[in-house]
């Protein structure tokens, strides 16, 4: 299946007194460009959570969001740095002595002092993180493939309408290409006529004049490969996958055909089918920028 470059997906999962949430979005971009922000206690996962997601994706600039509550009541503890109270104790004792002071020194007091207690995160199990982490990731990546698919499909679909109508274009130029040789033989001949009058035509010396007009604007070649380019990219859009850069050089390759129609052509009917072809295959072409 054919897959769009730009997609979205969320997923929520609240396991083990845990909630993890991860959001994906993404844009065109040539190569694989992954930008993640989440906490810092998660800084770790960082590189298996790329290994995942290049699981799904191949190209796209990618931004990945993880936000993580513990909702656990145990998830912190006190510290009571005994050794940083009796330092303070023993200082204010020593100002008590030195300056003559009350001693007025109570544990309410000297609890405030800064290090007396400290907040400790307790330890966690990484390994169980991980797991629901990489579940809430997985689940948010196939959502976020599924909206891909949906609109890859959707371009699919009108890219092959549009190389239809280009296949009725090139129908159209490779039935007048002859009549355009057989307009300037009359033509050519008339004039001639007209010319010498009473005199007989030299048909030989007129039949080299068309041979060399006909050999001058024959597309014949461009039309074989234009019809080439544009079955092979039917077929690979209909085979799907990541087809983004393949279909960007048939493109051009299309384009290079159209464009030497245009330069061979002095028929105004043609001219005209040739800027057609030219407008659709940018079109098509502006599309493909948008598939993986």
């Amino acid at each position: 299946m054919v897959k769009s470059m730009t997609g979205f997906g969320r997923h929520e999962l609240e396991e083990n007194n845990r909630r993890f949430t991860v959001e994906i979005k993404a844009v065109n971009h040539r190569y694989l460009d992954l930008n993640i922000k989440m906490p810092k206690k998660l800084n770790s996962f960082e590189a298996a959570i790329r290994n995942v997601l290049k699981e799904y994706a191949e190209r796209g600039k990618i931004d990945l969001f993880v936000t993580y509550e513990d909702l656990s009541e145990e998830n912190v503890t006190i510290k009571y740095n005994r050794d940083v109270a009796a330092t303070y104790l023993n200082y204010l004792r020593e100002m008590q002595s030195e300056f003559l002071l009350d001693d007025d020194i109570r544990v309410s007091t000297l609890s405030r002092y800064p290090e007396v207690f400290t907040m400790e995160e307790v330890e966690v199990d990484e390994d169980e993180i991980w797991k629901s982490l990489e579940k809430t990731l997985r689940g948010a990546l196939e959502k976020f493939v599924a909206s891909r698919e949906v609109e890859g499909e959707n371009l699919k679909n009108d890219m092959i309408d549009k190389l239809d109508n280009l296949l009725s274009v090139v129908d159209f130029i490779e039935e007048r290409s002859p009549q355009i040789v057989a307009e300037y033989r009359e033509k050519l001949t008339s004039k001639v006529k007209e010319l010498l009058e009473d005199v007989k035509v030299d048909e030989g010396r007129l039949l080299t004049e068309v041979t060399i007009f006909a050999d001058k604007i024959c597309v014949d070649e461009e039309i074989v490969r234009l019809r080439s380019h544009i079955a092979s990219t039917k077929d690979t859009l209909i085979k799907g996958g990541a087809v983004g850069r393949k279909l960007d050089f048939m493109a051009q390759e299309m384009n290079r055909e159209s464009n030497t129609i245009l330069s061979k052509t002095t028929d105004i009917a043609i001219s005209e089918k040739g800027i057609i072809l030219k407008t659709e295959i940018e079109k098509i072409r502006e599309q493909i920028q948008n598939l993986e």
